[in-house]
C-alpha cells in the first residue's frame, strides 16, 4: 500500500499540477492531511486574526491514477478515517448563516476523547467522521479547494465518511485525485462555517469505471445512493441533484420520466449538504431498496446512459 504525506498539498484543483504519487486502478493508499487551517490554529491563543488566510482548505494530491480518461469516473471507497485528537472550531463575522449577528473572528480548540469531541464540561458529542474536500482536477480552469463543483471539491457531504463510495467524474487524463479538510462531526449545512476541522489519516481504495458517464458526483452508502450538485443557490443545486437522478435511474429501470417523477416524490429526500461556500451543495437520497425491487444496483446508475 502507498503512503502520501501532508507535505505534499495543493490549493486548487487543476490540470495543470504536477502529480506526486502514480496508482493503478484497484490499489490502496493511505493519505494523511492537514486541517483545513494548514494546522495553523493550534490553540485558544492562536487568532484567526494572525492566520494566513491563503492556507486554507489544503488537499493531499495530486494522485494520478493510471487509465484514467475523461468520460470515465473514479470509483473512491473510504475505507478508514483516522482523528487526531484535537479539532478546531470556527465562525466570525460575516461567515456563515450566522455571521450578521457575530462581531470578530472566534475559534475554540477542543479535544477528541474516546470517540467524542468533548465541546464544554456538559456537552459531549460523538464523533461522525467525514471527509469535507475531495475531489479531481477540472479540465479548463482551476478551482480553488474551498469550492466544490462537478469535480467534487469542497462538497462538505457529511454521507463521504467510513465505508462511503464516491464515484468523481474524470474530466482530464490520470484524474489528479486529492483530498483533506476532515471533520470530527459537523451537521448537515455547515451553518457556522466550521465542522469540528481535525488532522487525520484516510485510507482509500481507487478503481476506474470506465466511459461511466456522470456528470456529477454520487455518493454510496451502506443503505443509501445520492446524487450531489453545487450551484450558486440551493435551489439550482437541487434542481440539479433531481435532474441527475431521473436521468441516471429511469432508463436503470425502464421508467418513463412521469413515472419516475412520481417514483422519486414517494421515496427519495432531497438534503442540504452546506449552505456557506461560494457554491451550495446539496443531494437527492435514494434508498437502495427502491433499486434492489427492480434488480439494479449502483454500477446501473454510474454507467447509464
Amino acid at each position: 500500500m502507498q503512503k502520501l504525506s501532508k507535505l505534499s498539498f495543493i490549493f486548487d484543483f487543476s490540470e495543470k499540477n504536477s502529480p506526486v504519487l502514480r496508482l493503478k486502478t484497484g490499489e490502496e493508499i493511505s493519505i494523511e492531511t492537514m486541517d483545513c487551517f494548514s494546522d495553523q490554529i493550534r490553540t485558544d491563543e492562536d487568532r484567526l486574526e494572525n492566520m494566513d488566510w491563503k492556507k486554507i482548505n489544503p488537499a493531499t494530491g495530486p494522485v494520478y491514477v493510471e487509465g484514467s480518461h475523461s468520460g470515465d469516473a473514479l470509483k473512491v471507497t473510504i475505507k478508514k478515517i483516522i482523528l487526531k485528537d484535537r479539532a478546531v472550531l470556527a465562525t466570525g463575522r460575516d461567515l456563515g448563516v450566522l455571521g450578521d449577528r457575530i462581531d470578530g473572528l472566534r475559534s475554540k480548540t477542543v479535544k477528541i476523547t474516546n470517540g467524542k469531541v468533548i465541546f464544554d464540561e456538559k456537552l459531549s458529542i460523538p464523533v461522525k467522521p467525514m471527509i469535507g474536500v475531495i475531489g479531481v482536477a477540472p479540465k479548463g480552469q482551476a478551482i480553488n479547494c474551498g469550492t466544490p463543483g462537478s469535480h467534487g471539491g469542497n462538497m462538505d457531504n457529511t454521507m463521504i465518511g467510513e465505508g462511503a463510495v464516491l464515484y468523481l467524474p474524470v474530466f482530464v487524463e490520470g484524474a489528479l485525485f486529492a483530498l483533506g479538510d476532515l471533520h470530527a462531526v459537523m451537521g448537515n449545512g455547515e451553518i457556522g462555517v466550521s465542522g469540528a476541522e481535525v488532522a487525520g489519516d484516510v485510507l482509500v481504495k481507487i478503481e476506474i469505471v470506465k466511459k461511466a458517464g456522470l456528470k456529477n458526483p454520487i455518493v454510496e452508502t451502506s443503505n443509501a445512493i445520492a446524487t450531489v450538485a453545487s450551484a450558486k443557490t440551493l435551489d439550482e443545486a437541487v434542481e440539479m441533484a433531481v435532474h441527475d437522478m431521473e436521468a441516471i435511474l429511469s432508463p436503470a429501470i425502464g421508467k418513463t420520466t412521469d413515472e419516475t417523477a412520481m417514483l422519486l416524490s414517494l421515496v427519495a429526500n432531497v438534503e442540504i449538504c452546506q449552505v456557506v461556500d461560494p457554491m451550495k451543495t446539496a443531494r437527492f437520497v435514494l434508498p437502495k431498496w427502491v433499486l434492489e425491487r427492480y434488480g439494479k444496483g449502483i454500477m446501473d446508475l454510474v454507467k447509464a446512459k
